[in-house]
């Protein structure tokens, strides 16, 4: 189902309103449990791959994209999140790239946990691309979006911003379900998903890579929930090939779009992340403590040489999580 996007957006305060205590407990889709967690809880956000062909370098630069996979293998996360845009053109080659430049990762058996974006989609039906993502992620058959929890206290639910977000849609109202009934002991949701809810917004170039209402609604209704929540919550969506930090309504909002070919963006005042680095091949890593979150945007130096490895820290947070 392809989304399609009204004209008016429903008004959320009344959806939102006290339905967080009075919820039953939500089920996640998955669970890993505590015993098989490294302490401190390692995570990786990363996105806009574009896995394709080495002989294609515009839309893609490969050694980048490389190092990228080898880099994050060496942090040996406790999960992998993709924001999307796992293939360039969602067609079996692609996917055949990713396989077997992500072999460090099942040779290591990292948990990897993506999100569909746009390109899954741009060469081939939905059911037919639906197949080969499904191909490539065989737990995840039959799912176009799901939840993990990642021990108790984390949990992710990866979004699918190519179906609708809005109130009252399927996705929607399974969303909510999730939030409303979080168990009492998650003090983090990390939300990912393809399209950007928060973004710089662009007025010369890019325009069309601005927040759309599909996911401008679930910004909304997260202002609306957060405050009641004793969960912090975090988004990291892609689309945008950059990275960009926002913190609104007690929500941090990412875009990190670190794997594909790179887009230049005007930043607004908004935006946490002022450094003029160009381009921002990169991931995020996050970094979980008794008392907060510290993420770090770990980019790459030398993105142009053959084998690039230079690795910079460019910009660290903290997000504080209730005892």
């Amino acid at each position: 189902m392809r989304v399609t996007l009204p004209m008016v957006l429903l008004s959320l305060t009344t959806l939102a309103g006290s339905v967080l205590a009075a919820s039953p407990r939500a089920t996640t889709t998955f669970t890993v449990p505590n015993r098989e967690l490294p302490d401190p809880l390692v995570l990786v956000a990363y996105g806009d791959t574009r896995f394709t062909d080495t002989s294609e370098v515009h839309a893609s630069n490969p050694a980048a994209r490389q190092a990228l996979v080898d880099k994050i293998a060496a942090e040996n996360p406790a999960a992998i999140f993709i924001n999307g845009d796992i293939p360039w053109h969602g067609i079996p080659a692609d996917y055949a790239v990713f396989r077997h430049e992500s072999r460090l990762w099942r040779k290591r058996h990292l948990r990897v946990y993506p999100a569909l974006g746009n390109h899954e989609f741009s060469a081939c039906l939905d059911t037919a691309c639906l197949q080969r993502w499904w191909d490539s992620f065989p737990k995840l058959r039959g799912l176009r979006w799901y939840s993990v929890a990642i021990g108790t206290k984390v949990v992710a639910v990866a979004l699918d911003t190519d179906t609708s977000l809005l109130p009252g849609s399927a996705q929607r109202l399974w969303f909510e379900s999730q939030i409303e009934g979080l168990d009492p002991a998650v003090r983090l949701v990390l939300i990912v998903m393809h399209h950007p809810p928060v973004a710089d917004v662009q007025s010369t170039r890019l325009t069309d890579h601005n927040p759309r209402p599909n996911e401008i609604t679930l910004a909304e209704y997260l202002k609306a929930v957060a405050p009641q929540s004793a969960a912090r919550f975090l988004v990291s969506a892609g689309h945008i090939h950059n990275y960009e930090r926002f913190a609104d309504d007690g929500v941090v909002y990412l875009v990190s779009g670190g794997g594909a070919i790179p887009y230049e963006v005007d930043r607004t005042g908004m935006d946490r992340y002022q450094d003029t680095d160009f381009p921002n091949y990169h991931y995020v890593r996050f970094e979980l403590h008794g008392d907060r979150v510290v993420g770090e945007m770990i980019r790459l130096g030398d993105y142009d040489a053959s084998k690039p490895r230079q690795w910079q820290t460019r910009d660290r947070f903290e997000i504080p999580l209730q005892p």
